[in-house]
């Protein structure tokens, strides 16, 4: 179902023509929502990925060094693997966004879900290739761990393009693509408003995103790295996965506030264990900014929790991927180059700007 909540400053038509003359060059998983929002905007393609300008030593893969051979798109079974629960918004926008996008196409879709389990993830693109998938879309819930499907995709010569995640393989030989974020721009963003909203002083709490992926580890290095380089007298003195999820960053944030009563910051790597820290500082009897919490993502919870005062900043990570995984899987078969790593932009929501973008928010 599409969404009338746009994001005006990503139209189709400027989505359509950076992605035919840009993908030649150029190149975050939550846990349950608590229902307040209604976002539906994930197939919104006036709500989908701009690619950033591509750097002029750029990798690019097309289906002579892959090793394939052209497949008209239209004709074609598109395989699609989630990897966790579409009970959050992140995955739902992105699950909708990529169903969308092949319905408005005619491109047939098969769908697999692995509900948080990488066994079964595994499992579900073995299948996927065994019911017939020509290419393959993948949001991995884990970087490693791929030899079984990346061997069997290679046996049939089927593209992969991964979404989201990265995995650890080589690109235009294992797989075609990668699209996702900066994470590690995305860490120093929020470690720039971080120091914006504690002064650059005190210390601060990060709540890790799960193990075992790029996205913790990169988004982790980009805030440190920043804290370090621009504010030296903000110090991190606690990091604790919340696995992604809003109930374990209630938990940990519950734990935090008891062994360290004077923390000034919570860096929480998605929004769900953002709005899980709320949930527990509400719980502790804290006031609305008392304690400075910024996340990554860009949910309709997250932004209202800015303009409720609880949250002090939002970076966007934008999970609609329909449009630009199937524009890389069209300009790729018909033998056309496309980037190893295809980067988006990523916009920001802050106390000046949340309550008027609020409709941006998935």
């Amino acid at each position: 179902m599409k969404l009338s909540a746009v994001r005006r400053s990503t139209t189709t038509t400027v989505l359509a023509a950076s992605l035919v003359g840009a993908l030649a060059l150029s190149g975050c998983a939550k846990s349950e929502d608590d229902g307040s929002d209604k976002s539906s905007s994930a197939g919104d393609k006036d709500s989908g990925q701009i690619v950033a300008t591509p750097g002029a030593d750029d990798k690019t893969c097309d289906i002579a060094q892959f090793g394939g051979e052209k497949i008209d798109l239209k004709t074609a079974t598109v395989g699609f693997s989630q990897s966790e629960k579409e009970a959050n918004p992140f995955r739902i926008a992105e699950t909708a966004s990529i169903k969308a996008e092949a319905e408005e196409r005619g491109i047939k879709l098969l769908t697999a879900n692995a509900q948080t389990q990488f066994s079964k993830q595994i499992s579900d693109v073995q299948d996927l290739i065994a019911k017939g998938a020509d290419l393959l879309v993948i949001a991995p819930l884990n970087s490693d761990g791929w030899g079984p499907v990346l061997r069997s995709a290679a046996a049939k010569k089927i593209p992969i393009v991964t979404i989201d995640r990265k995995i650890n393989a080589t690109a235009c030989k294992d797989y075609v693509s990668f699209i996702g974020s900066d994470f590690i721009e995305q860490g120093k963003r929020a470690a720039d408003q971080m120091i914006e909203a504690t002064g650059g002083k005190g210390e601060v709490a990060i709540l890790l995103g799960a193990a075992g992926n790029n996205v913790t580890t990169e988004r982790t290095k980009g805030f440190k790295d920043q804290i370090a380089a621009k504010a030296p007298d903000l110090k991190v003195v606690f990091e604790q996965t919340g696995e992604f999820a809003r109930e374990k960053g209630q938990q940990v944030t519950e734990q935090l506030i008891q062994s360290n009563p004077g923390i000034k910051g919570i860096y929480a790597e998605n929004d769900e264990m953002g709005l899980g820290a709320v949930n527990a500082l509400k719980g502790a009897g804290k006031k609305a900014g008392a304690i400075k919490i910024v996340t990554v993502d860009g949910t309709r919870n997250a932004v209202q929790g800015i303009v409720d005062g609880w949250i002090s900043g939002v970076v966007e990570s934008n999970p609609r991927f329909g449009p630009l995984a199937f524009q890389t899987l069209d300009t790729f078969t018909k033998g056309e180059k496309v980037a190893q790593d295809i980067v988006i932009q990523d916009g920001a929501y802050t106390p000046e700007n949340a309550k008027a973008d609020l409709g941006k928010a998935f």
